[in-house]
This record gives C-alpha cells, sequence and structure tokens, in this order.
C-alpha cells in the first residue's frame, strides 16, 4: 500500500472541492449534494487553495509570509487615508 504524503492529500481534496463547485447540485445513488451558492463558492475557493498548495504555489515561508502581511498592512493604510481625504474634500 502507497503512503499518502502531504501533496497527494491536497491534490486530492482539491479535485474533490473543485467537483463539488462545479457540478453543484447532484444525487449519486444514496449521496445527495446541494452546496448552494455559497456552498458553490467556498468550495472553489477551498479546491483552488488546496490546488495551488499542492503544487508549491502557496507554500510561505514564515520570512515570506511576514513581509506579505506588512506590504498588505501598509496599502491598506494608505488606501484607508486617501479615501479619508477624499471624503473630506467632497
Amino acid at each position: 500500500m502507497t503512503d499518502l504524503t502531504p501533496n497527494s492529500n491536497f491534490l486530492i481534496v482539491g479535485i474533490v472541492f473543485i467537483t463539488i463547485a462545479v457540478i453543484g447540485k447532484s444525487k449519486l445513488a444514496f449521496v445527495e449534494i446541494n452546496p448552494g451558492f455559497f456552498g458553490r463558492l467556498l468550495a472553489l475557493i477551498i479546491g483552488t487553495s488546496s490546488l495551488l498548495y499542492a503544487l508549491g504555489l502557496l507554500n510561505f515561508s514564515v520570512g515570506n509570509l511576514d513581509l506579505l502581511i506588512t506590504y498588505l498592512t501598509e496599502q491598506i493604510k494608505q488606501s484607508v487615508s486617501s479615501i479619508n481625504e477624499l471624503l473630506q474634500g467632497s
């Protein structure tokens, strides 16, 4: 029997969730899948992120993740300040 690695687990999970997102409402023998709009959207997000993680595209190191977080917070602060300036000028 083969061992399942984390990459193969994420690949399988990604394929399953993408399938749920694409098919949507279905009935297979005794199992009925009816996720609705938000369920399909969530399945798409989970499936895509799982596939990207399995491909190694979302495998960030802690240092890169900290840089990304600081960059995003600075961008949000700049956006909020420019929105405030725009609202005060109106």
